[in-house]
This record gives C-alpha cells, sequence and structure tokens, in this order.
C-alpha cells in the first residue's frame, strides 16, 4: 500500500523550473556569436539568479574565544568566569588539538608579581598574611589567598604553606644575605648561594615566569657582577639580573605527577580530548638520547669586548 501511494507521488512529480523570489534579480545576457568552422551560432540567452544569502557558517563566534580576565583593569580576588576555547584561536580555527569539553572552571587572577607596593609605601618591606591554601583548576600547582595591608590576591603556593602563616616580601638587597624562610619573595642578590627559589623573574618587575609548575624548584648556583645564575628544573642554566625577584622554597602540590588517572573519562573532564587511532611509525623522538646540556641561556645585556 504504503509502495504504491510512494510510486504515484513520484509520477505526479513535474521537473519544472523552480519559481524566483521577488527578491532575486534575474540577469539575462546573450552570448556574443562566435565563429565556428565558417558557421555562425545563434545568439543564446542564460538566466543566472543572484541570491542575496550569506552561507552556512561552521566556526564559532569570534566573541567567544575572547580572554576577558586579561583585558580587565582593575584587579580582583573573585572568581572569573571564562568560556571554552577548543584549542582555537580567534579565527575559529584549531590551533591545538586534543583540547576540548571539560568541567567548567573559573580563573582565579594570580599576581605573580611579588614585589607590588602598595600606594604610598614604596621601597618599604612589607608582610601578608596566609588566608587560604586551594586547588586552582587552572594550574597544577595550588594558590594561596593573602592578605596585607588594605589588599588581597592570589599567589602561587609553596610546598609547606598554611593558613595562618606570614610571608615577607623585600625588595632591598644588604651587604650580608638573609636568612629567608619559605614562601618569603627576596631578589636574588639578597640570598645565598644554594638556596631552593621558584617563581623567577627573567626581567626585574615583569613578574614570575619560569619555575611555576607543581612540585618544581631551582638552585641558585653563583651571583657574578650585579647577575645571578639559576639552575632551572631542566637542569638548564640561566642569567639574570640580581634585582629579579624569587620565591624561597618549592611550589607546592608536589605529588602532582603521582596522580592516577584510572579511567579515559576523567581525561575528559579535564578538557583532554583522546588523540587519533592513527597508526604512526615511530620516528626520531622515540627512544634514549643522550646529548649535552644546552649553554646558559642570559637575560642580560651586557657590554660586549669588541665595545671596549
Amino acid at each position: 500500500m504504503a509502495l504504491s501511494c510512494l510510486t504515484r507521488a513520484l509520477r505526479s512529480l513535474t521537473l519544472s523550473q523552480p519559481a524566483l523570489l521577488p527578491s532575486q534579480a534575474v540577469v539575462q545576457t546573450k552570448l556574443r556569436p562566435r565563429a565556428v568552422s565558417g558557421a555562425q551560432l545563434a545568439p543564446v540567452s542564460a538566466l543566472s539568479a543572484v541570491t542575496p544569502c550569506r552561507g552556512f557558517v561552521t566556526t564559532p563566534a569570534l566573541q567567544q574565544n575572547r580572554t576577558l580576565w586579561k583585558q580587565r583593569d582593575k584587579y580582583t580576588v573573585r572568581p572569573i568566569g571564562m568560556k571554552k576555547t577548543g584549542g582555537r584561536d580567534h579565527s575559529g580555527r584549531i590551533r591545538t588539538h586534543g583540547i576540548g569539553g571539560g568541567h567548567k572552571q573559573r580563573y582565579r587572577w594570580v599576581d605573580f608579581q611579588r614585589l607590588r607596593y602598595e600606594t604610598g609605601k614604596d621601597d618599604q618591606p612589607f608582610a601578608e598574611k596566609v588566608v587560604q591554601v586551594r586547588y586552582d583548576p587552572c594550574r597544577s600547582a595550588d594558590i594561596a589567598l593573602v592578605a596585607g595591608g588594605n589588599r588581597k590576591r592570589w599567589i602561587i603556593a609553596t610546598e609547606s604553606m598554611q593558613p595562618g602563616n606570614i610571608i615577607k616580601t623585600s625588595g632591598v638587597i644588604g651587604r650580608m644575605a638573609v636568612s629567608a624562610n619559605e614562601g618569603d619573595a627576596y631578589p636574588l642578590g639578597a640570598l645565598p648561594v644554594g638556596t631552593l627559589v621558584n617563581n623567577l623573574e627573567i626581567l626585574p618587575g615583569k613578574g614570575a615566569e619560569y619555575i611555576r609548575a607543581a612540585g618544581t624548584s631551582g638552585v641558585l648556583l653563583r651571583k657574578v657582577n650585579g647577575t645571578a645564575i639559576v639552575q632551572l628544573p631542566s637542569k638548564q642554566q640561566v642569567q639574570v639580573l640580581e634585582t629579579c625577584m624569587v620565591t624561597v622554597g618549592r611550589v607546592s602540590n608536589i605529588d602532582h605527577n603521582k596522580r592516577i588517572i584510572g579511567k579515559a573519562g576523567r581525561n575528559r573532564w579535564l578538557g583532554i580530548r583522546p588523540s587519533s587511532g592513527l597508526w604512526k611509525r615511530k620516528g626520531g623522538w622515540a627512544g634514549r638520547k643522550i646529548k649535552p646540556l644546552p649553554p646558559m641561556k642570559s637575560y642580560v645585556n651586557l657590554p660586549s669586548v669588541s665595545a671596549n
């Protein structure tokens, strides 16, 4: 019954040109006659419909990938809502594979510049009290909420930092090396050689850029002519000015590399998508390699020998 009804419906269909909408402009063009082997073709009229349409958009809106927490002028300790990027940049194209989904996260604005004076209290060492130490979904290390004076801010927590601790921050380099406690922040020139440090600045006042991951620490190797040489967790050595700030101790959450994922679903909670199942040949990246240590990287603009 259904088959016969379908057959009758197909027979009733007629192949006809669809009607054009009033908004569509119909342009009639005549082809110029062209001579072919001594004969001339008759003019042929062609119809071309111009449809003002936008097309199907497959990329997300550009406003979706805006990182609003980087465009704020006033600091806040409140969690800031952010949207998932899915590994896509401002143009909507995938730039980093393996990112997408996961639990909703909120961003805590971490102040990586420890030596940030309050208004009217410049060049004076200050102390802050640890109010809270908590988990941060946007990084591997724990963060601490500290309060001092008329402000509060988030910082990277050290290994044994607990609520109620008093941490000190000073930008003074004295003649004698200070005996700093864990969590205190001093310039590299004020610390003794061999101190474990983290949250290293490469330019004074720019904020910490090195040694911020969970459980990592660097070593202050030596101080030479107003500069300091620090060994990073990767065994590479960097040379910076002795006025660059560091935090004494080791970054918190030292057991981060020992966590057990347990199942594939937990990686999806973390926003990590599975890799492609395509078989790939093991190239030169696989296997053990014995390489010499990289040369020391210097962030100090020292005058060259030829200039003297």
